[in-house]
């Protein structure tokens, strides 16, 4: 049972640090951010970073690693926001 719920967790991480991966790509292929919110992305990336301490506090290589790509996907779509705004 504890590899099932290992490969879970696995699943669920990369399901959850690549959920930014489609609107990163979309965003810098066509360098539009009128839909995007920005205050949302910095909501979303305070709460990454939380969650990225709180791995590092518990040893969590999972919770790092994961965190830690949606982070810096959120803070990527983030960064093209405060650019690109019109």
């Amino acid at each position: 049972m504890d590899v099932v719920l290992e490969i879970i967790g696995y699943v669920a991480g990369i399901c959850t640090a690549t959920c930014f991966l489609p609107q990163t790509i979309q965003t810098l292929k066509s360098r539009e951010v009128k839909g995007l919110s920005a205050p949302s992305y910095v909501i979303y990336s305070l709460g990454m970073l939380c969650w990225l301490i709180y791995g590092t506090y518990l040893s969590s290589i999972q919770m790092i690693i994961f965190n830690l790509i949606s982070l810096l996907f959120a803070l990527a779509v983030l960064y093209m926001i405060v650019r690109y705004k019109k």
